[in-house]
């Protein structure tokens, strides 16, 4: 798990501190809108060269530790 998390940065100069790729400027939420608008991990990484694979992989895991750690109210 902490491989893939390596991937992710928040840094508060760029991207307003919105989580991002390292040594990018492309978010978190950029990758995650892209793949629920319907697109394939094949097509992020042909139109952004600069993602990996295990990149498109940290930003689901950042998000599924996220949702993790939501508290709901009872």
């Amino acid at each position: 798990m902490n491989e893939l998390i390596k991937h992710i940065q928040i840094d508060p100069s760029k991207r307003f501190g919105r989580p991002i790729i390292i040594g990018t400027r492309i978010s978190v939420y950029d990758v995650l809108n892209w793949l629920a608008n319907g697109m394939s991990k094949t097509e992020i990484l042909s139109d952004f060269p600069e993602l990996k694979n295990e990149h498109i992989n940290a930003c689901l895991l950042y998000a599924a530790n996220r949702e993790s750690n939501i508290r709901t109210a009872s």
